[in-house]
């Protein structure tokens, strides 16, 4: 079955980096676009990221671009997220899930995510 381990979350200072991970399993990894999305405490969902199959296009929300940069290891299934700059409403529950910013919302599974918290 499909499987999506998110894993490098953390406790940053403001202006501090994390990167993300992510390892997937359970269907042809390559064939899919892949999104980050990210969940603060007491609001919804909210697509942050995502990648073309191959890796070579990428997307941002406006919040975030400049400051992170999702890749992708289709030899490793594994997904990444660099998060440079980052900032107090960067806190939140990242999660990475199969399908692009239209269609994350649809992924088959969704991981237990990764815990992000920015704080001085």
């Amino acid at each position: 079955q499909v499987q999506l381990v998110e894993s490098g979350g953390g406790l940053v200072q403001p202006g501090g980096s994390l990167r993300l991970s992510c390892a997937v399993s359970g269907f042809t990894f390559s064939n899919y676009y892949m999104s980050w999305v990210r969940q603060a405490p007491g609001k919804g969902r909210e697509w942050v990221s995502d990648i073309s199959t191959g890796g070579a296009t990428t997307r941002y929300a406006d919040s975030v671009k400049g400051r992170f940069t999702i890749s992708r290891d289709n030899a490793k299934n594994t997904l990444n997220l660099q998060m440079n700059s980052l900032k107090p409403e960067d806190t939140a529950l990242y999660y990475c899930v199969r399908g692009d910013r239209r269609t994350w919302y649809l992924s088959p599974a969704w991981g237990q995510g990764t815990q992000v918290t920015v704080s001085s």
